[in-house]
């Protein structure tokens, strides 16, 4: 079998192995692919395997050899499910592997957020600590998370690691999600969206992007915050209205943000949060630690095979 994967960089830039792919068939690795190369490098492969590259009908209709694809992650709509459905082509995606990774990462952020590490570690070694008259300073406000309240929104396997962590550090948790879960239940308190907005000292975004879900966070949606309020989003750009959220950080309705994901990968200088006031950006690492990516390329490898044995598994288009 002839593999080729597309854009391999993201998911191993030299610290994991291929080995597992190379067992299975004749592989072809490219780190990154432009558009006008994708139907060249898929040549005559029969299994494509792709991070972000996107695999449109026509690409489909210009490589009839194509058996199988292979999404090295969760999300999925870079590939035209439809059209590949219609040729009899499973799509196989990566349904969970960094869950400890994103909820720690989600964290991270709001601890950052309350304490400023890195800015207060930079002051020190500009000479702000010797040249201070006092035995200790602080150039932010710091904040202490016990007895406060995190309200996320998409209850899930993220959501609900990201729950048991601010658990641990006193937080109170509310949830809402469409699907309650009993194990849920054990970590947080399930509430309608509203009761979470009113409620909640920091809103932690864990859901998935669907029609329903785009812009949750938005003009209206902020209004019923409280005042001072924390959002965090590791999880889709899109779920949130970027220049309803640089208004309210600008005007101080919320004190702080810190996303990993924006609207449009990678970030475009105009976004209205690189010039919002309290905000951090990153660019879509929660993913990312080496624990997780090898998970993912375990599992990627696994999908592969399970095809070739003829029982596809974690197909998303059937």
């Amino acid at each position: 079998m002839k593999i080729v994967i597309l854009d391999g960089y993201t998911e191993n830039p030299g610290d994991l192995s291929w080995a597992g792919f190379e067992a299975l068939g004749k592989l072809t690795v490219h780190d990154r692919t432009p558009a006008d190369k994708i139907v060249e490098r898929i040549g005559d492969a029969e299994a494509v395997i792709t991070n972000k590259t996107p695999i449109t009908a026509e690409t489909l209709a210009a490589c009839p050899n194509i058996k199988y694809i292979g999404v090295l992650a969760t999300g999925y709509n870079v590939v035209d499910s439809a059209a590949a459905k219609e040729r009899g082509i499973p799509i196989c995606n990566i349904p969970t592997y960094g869950t400890e990774a994103v909820a720690q990462f989600a964290i991270a952020l709001l601890l950052e957020i309350c304490h400023h590490i890195g800015a207060h570690s930079e002051a020190v070694r500009s000479g702000s600590w010797e040249t201070s008259e006092d035995w200790c300073f602080w150039d932010y406000p710091l904040i202490e998370l016990a007895n406060k309240t995190i309200g996320i929104i998409g209850f899930g396997r993220i959501g609900q690691a990201t729950g048991r962590i601010a658990k641990v550090l006193g937080m109170n948790v509310l949830a809402y999600d469409e699907h309650q879960s009993n194990e849920g239940q054990t970590i947080g308190q399930y509430v309608p969206l509203d009761e979470l907005l009113a409620k909640s000292d920091v809103i932690s975004l864990h859901c998935p992007l669907f029609p329903s879900t785009q812009g949750i966070i938005n003009r209206e949606s902020i209004a019923k915050m409280k005042d001072g309020v924390i959002i965090i989003n590791t999880s889709r750009g899109p779920l949130i209205v970027e220049q309803d959220l640089a208004d309210a950080l600008n005007s101080g309705k919320v004190y702080a943000a810190a996303v990993d994901v924006v609207s449009k990968e990678p970030i475009e200088s105009v976004n209205p949060l690189l010039k919002a006031k309290n905000c951090i950006i990153t660019p879509h690492i929660a993913w990312a630690p080496k624990e997780s990516r090898a998970r993912l390329m375990d599992i990627a490898v696994n999908n592969l095979r399970a095809f070739i044995d003829g029982n596809p598994t974690n197909v998303v288009n059937r």
